[in-house]
């Protein structure tokens, strides 16, 4: 049998039990039962393809659960096919999965934890236009919440900011009316813009950097290497989060005679590799090496990563306290003391921990008691949950234990992540730090929406949600190169990356670029039409020059409309006030089904798994962002300019309007 044939196997079988158990979370995850009010206030406003659901935010809310209904069933979760957590942090948000012309009810509870649902909120009814219908005035609110302004979709008391990652509605077109207008303050009040994307990204287990072996025939540690200084030289990330520095493959630990043998030196190689890049560790302290597992036979993913407790918890702590002890006396205390100290990977789910909730607690306690040993000033923290899990149980046990704690850790998928801050607070813990060190538009290998254009308004949503509320976002992963399930079969596979195979942007590498194009003051902006705040979104900002910038994006949160949906294209009238008198070159770069998108290249050249060295050179000259129009020069003589283009669902604009001397 080749060598090919055995790790095609391997992997076959490493896929079938990941799917046979990536679902099923551990016992016991009822936790508290603290129950918030329902909110008070639900409006529900129609629009061509879409219904608007915006609410009065609950105080201690960390989220909120929609609900639908029809025909008098039982109102149940409103599924966008996320394949996660099912909830959103605030609104407004956009319903784009019911039938158009049909009658829903809707309703929403604040969420007290990621599984614990408050009381539903009065419910109302909205029905989603078909492509030419419009019903104007035709917004509804729960008893006493006051009337609609008609044609705008919100309250009559307009809010004056808007929700994280939203702009603020405003009076505006009628529903139906496919323009959406944003209005920019250029010399409005401004705050630093907030990148959550910049602290870290998700990789493959660092010992891919090592790599001699080929992908498609592309040089796997070489072009892991190259993707992680791309995150860093052109989106400004600072360090890199992976799985299983304690692997096998990196030899850290084994028995000789019956006695502990540590060797950190191919740790010191992966490590030294990704600090000459310019990138930081975050260290996941991850996975249980063989020889010190109770049970070594119990392993995820094709690598063999193995995820039972140990069998003697005293040489845990040991090997924690040497590897520790190591990288402080390598890299340098101050150096170290920049590295989050993460307790392992999702033992929340029985595909990455065998062993208890209660035995995961024991690991937390007496991992982050080892790493606080060596140094109490080093930072550490978890649960590094699935699906944002266990978060308020951490706090729970480390409220009783006396644990350290320093940040808590968790993931999720499909949705922009919940606001975990109340939570904290709770538990008299607001200035825990809150890493979200997974995240992401799916949590499904081998996924076709990775690779599309949908993912790149995803991600801009997600981003904008997190901006001034958590310290990290981030996004998994880096790089195509990867193999947890077995390497990719093909350039364009559904891969987590954010590059391709052989470092191609994909457009959502696009998205987070313009994303950190933004200048570094955030302007204010407010957006009125349909689907204003919860389809169409902006973020906008100047540099200290007087340039001026403005992402614009239309998306939605269900995947069922990846490949688009006409009914949700809009137009766009971005107007920018306040501008000094003068001249102005514009620019516009787009992201969309034609441009910035190198898998609809991929296709143009007929595209089979692999490029040949020919097709390879065409693809990487076409690897650019795209220049919607030629850029112009425009006089600016009342302090306005105004841009009109048509936006596609999904779609992403980037203007930038720089004065001319």
């Amino acid at each position: 049998m080749s060598e090919q044939t055995t790790s095609t196997e391997h992997a076959a079988r490493a896929r079938a039990d990941w799917q046979g158990r990536i679902g099923r979370r551990r016992a016991g995850d009822d936790g508290g039962q603290l129950r918030l009010d329902a909110p008070a206030t639900l409006l529900a406003s129609s629009g061509r393809g879409q219904v608007t659901l915006d609410w009065t935010p609950v105080p201690g809310a960390i989220g909120y659960q929609v609900y639908r209904s029809v025909d008098g069933a039982p109102p149940a979760p409103l599924d966008h096919h996320g394949g996660d957590v099912l909830a959103v942090p605030h609104p407004p948000y956009a319903d784009t999965t019911g039938e158009p012309g049909r009658t829903y009810e809707y309703a929403v509870a604040a969420l007290h934890d990621v599984d614990q649902p408050g009381p539903l909120s009065t419910p109302v009814r909205a029905t989603a236009l078909t492509e030419t219908e419009t019903v104007p005035g035709n917004d509804t609110a729960a008893p006493g919440t006051g009337a609609a302004d008609p044609g705008s979709g919100t309250a009559a008391s307009a809010k004056d900011t808007a929700a994280p990652g939203a702009g603020a509605a405003g009076p505006g077109t009628a529903p139906g009316d496919p323009l959406v207008r944003v209005a920019v303050d250029a010399a409005g009040r401004t705050r630093p813009v907030h990148r959550p994307w910049r602290p870290m990204v998700g990789s493959e287990h660092l010992s891919h950097l090592l790599s001699t072996d080929t992908t498609g025939g592309r040089p796997i540690g070489a072009e892991f290497a190259e993707a992680l200084r791309i995150m860093r030289t052109e989106l400004g990330v600072g360090s890199v989060r992976a799985h299983a520095i304690l692997c096998d493959d990196l030899g850290v630990y084994r028995e000789v005679d019956g006695a502990p043998v540590h060797d950190f030196s191919r740790v010191d190689e992966v490590y030294d590799r990704l600090l000459a890049l310019g990138l930081r560790p975050v260290v996941e302290l991850s996975f249980m090496p063989r020889e010190l597992a109770s049970d070594p036979d119990r392993t995820v993913f094709a690598y063999g990563a193995v995820i039972s407790p140990p069998r003697d918890w005293q040489r845990w702590t040991e090997l924690i306290r040497a590897l520790v002890t190591h990288l402080l006396d390598r890299y340098g205390r101050e150096e170290v003391r920049h590295w989050p100290f993460e307790v392992w990977n999702e033992a929340n789910l029985e595909v990455f921990w065998s062993g208890t909730r209660a035995e995961f607690w024991r690991l937390y306690e007496v991992t982050v008691r080892a790493v606080r040993e060596v140094d109490p000033g080093l930072t550490v923290g978890g649960p590094a949950s699935a699906a944002a899990g266990w978060v308020g149980e951490l706090l729970d046990h480390v409220d009783a234990s006396g644990a350290p704690i320093d940040f808590v850790s968790t993931h999720t998928y499909g949705a922009p992540p919940l606001d975990f801050r109340p939570l904290c607070a709770r538990y008299g813990r607001p200035e825990l730090g809150i890493l979200w060190t997974e995240w992401g538009i799916t949590p499904t290998h081998f996924n076709p929406v990775g690779d599309e254009v949908f993912a790149a308004t995803f991600l801009l949503r997600g981003m904008r949600s997190a901006a001034g509320r958590v310290d990290a976002l981030a996004y998994w992963v880096a790089s195509d190169h990867f193999e947890e399930l077995g390497r990719p079969p093909r350039l364009f596979h559904g891969g987590f990356g954010l590059l391709t195979v052989g470092n191609l942007r994909k457009p959502r590498f696009w998205a987070l670029a313009l994303a950190d194009r933004l200048g570094e003051h955030e302007l204010p902006a407010t957006l009125s039409g349909d689907g204003a705040g919860s389809l169409v979104e902006t973020w906008a900002a100047r540099d200290d020059g007087g340039t001026v910038t403005v992402l614009v994006w239309n998306g939605t949160l269900d995947q069922s409309k990846a490949g688009g949906d006409r009914r949700l294209d809009r137009d766009v009238r971005v107007e920018v006030r306040g501008l000094a008198a003068g001249n102005f070159r514009v620019r516009h770069w787009r992201v969309d089904r034609d441009h910035s998108n190198i898998r609809r290249v991929w296709q143009e050249l007929g595209g089979d798994d692999w490029p040949t060295e020919d097709q390879w050179e065409l693809l990487r000259a076409r690897d650019s962002l795209d220049e919607y129009r030629p850029e112009q020069v425009v006089p600016v003589l009342d302090g306005s300019c105004t841009v009109d283009f048509p936006l596609p669902m999904p779609g992403v604009s980037f203007l930038r309007l720089e004065p001319v001397a």
